[in-house]
């Protein structure tokens, strides 16, 4: 582990995300931690986590961003001490908030939840993400969110990265301000390609449906699951004609 991305959700870590994997690094973000994680992370949410959990969960991975990865920063710090952390964040928490809620809103659109009631994997990636965010962000995924409890939560978490993470290790960084001060803090060439810019208005959901294996996944599961509906729907009502015969 080199880099870890301590800053909340909709602060830009899908773009951190993109950035980082530009740069040649093997990122892990929310859908790579449930991918290859899912069964440590149902562990550390459960019953908890140790240094060498942590330690064997991402020796062979560059960068953690987003959800959980970034709730747990400290922890994956204790066991990859060199590594450099990054705190991305918003102009202002009410930004954040109004980001926040828009991709909270997005993801349980009726497409996302029929994903989900209809995919085995879908199901997963729920249970998955209930555990997380009740564990990162404390409020059970199907709440109504609360802008006062939550700007605070977000508050606390920066300030406990601005407080405990090593001055020479840490970098404060919005997306903004583009590759100068991310590659320096990091240590490597500038890029000839644009910073990138990922997940403009909750638009992540839809770039998912089209490329992340997980989803395609469960979009297939949710088309078999379709067509077996319909199968016995139609067997019902061939029953039922042959009766009225």
């Amino acid at each position: 582990m080199k880099v870890i991305v301590a800053g909340f959700p909709k602060t830009g870590t899908k773009t951190m995300q993109a950035a980082l994997k530009e740069l040649g690094y093997n990122v892990y973000d929310y859908m790579e931690n449930f991918e290859f994680l899912e069964k440590e992370w149902k562990q550390i949410c459960t019953v908890g986590g140790s240094t060498e959990l942590f330690r064997k969960m991402y020796e062979n991975v560059d960068a953690v961003t987003d959800i959980p990865g970034c709730a747990f920063w400290d922890e994956i710090l204790k066991a990859f001490p060199d590594a450099k952390v990054i705190l991305t964040l918003r102009e202002n928490e009410d930004e954040w908030f109004e980001s926040f809620e828009r991709q909270a809103n997005e993801n349980l659109s009726l497409k996302w939840k029929l994903k989900i009631l209809l995919s085995v994997t879908g199901l997963r990636l729920y249970n998955h993400g209930r555990r997380i965010v009740l564990s990162t962000l404390s409020y059970k995924l199907d709440d109504a969110l609360n802008k006062t409890v939550l700007k605070m939560r977000y508050r606390r978490h920066n300030a406990h990265v601005l407080q405990n993470a090593p001055k020479d290790h840490l970098l404060v960084f919005n997306v903004k301000s583009g590759w100068g001060p991310l590659c320096t803090f990091l240590g490597v060439p500038v890029p000839d390609t644009p910073f990138p810019h990922k997940n403009k208005n909750a638009s992540i959901v839809e770039e998912m449906f089209k490329t992340d294996p997980t989803v395609l996944k469960m979009q297939r599961e949710t088309k078999i699951a379709w067509l077996v509906i319909a199968s016995m729907q139609f067997k019902e009502m061939y029953k039922n004609s042959r009766g009225d015969i």
